[in-house]
């Protein structure tokens, strides 16, 4: 039928305002939240976070995310910083910047994907046997925000 074919793609600003009524409705999963840094009306720049997981080294902590969603976003991966200090397989432990070639959600972006998948499947990392006992920075600590990460301006 008519238009039955179509692939309908919703304009940048259009998908972040939902994420971002879906963030602020608390909608999604109860582990992670996530919303606009500092009122930013380009919708560029956003803050994440993530509750530690059970039964892990992450287990009773809280992790703060910087994240930038540039002008191809959602055809494009964000860029993803921790504030918290954090060990983790994806992470780079000098700058907080998570490698996209080392997380998985990251590396396999579609437009499918959203700010809240992101937190998910990075909060999903930690309890990688890999990441799950690593031992953890002192809690509270956090990394100094390098040059080009989000800020709060």
């Amino acid at each position: 039928m008519f238009g039955a074919d179509l692939d309908v793609k919703v304009p940048r600003n259009f998908r972040l305002l939902d994420e971002l009524e879906k963030g602020e409705r608390g909608l999604g999963d109860g582990c992670v939240s996530y919303g606009l840094m500092d009122d930013d009306t380009t919708l560029t720049y956003w803050t994440g976070t993530i509750l530690g997981p059970l039964n892990s080294a992450f287990e009773n902590r809280i992790y703060n995310l910087r994240i930038r969603c540039g002008s191809n976003y959602p055809e494009s991966p964000p860029v993803v910083y921790f504030r918290t200090r954090i060990h983790l397989h994806c992470v780079d432990s000098h700058t907080g910047a998570v490698d996209p070639s080392r997380c998985a959600v990251l590396r396999g972006w579609t437009r499918q994907c959203t700010l809240e998948t992101l937190l998910i499947e990075l909060r999903r990392e930690m309890t990688h046997p890999q990441n799950r006992r690593l031992q953890q920075p002192p809690e509270g600590s956090e990394f100094s925000a390098p040059s080009n990460a989000p800020s709060g301006r």
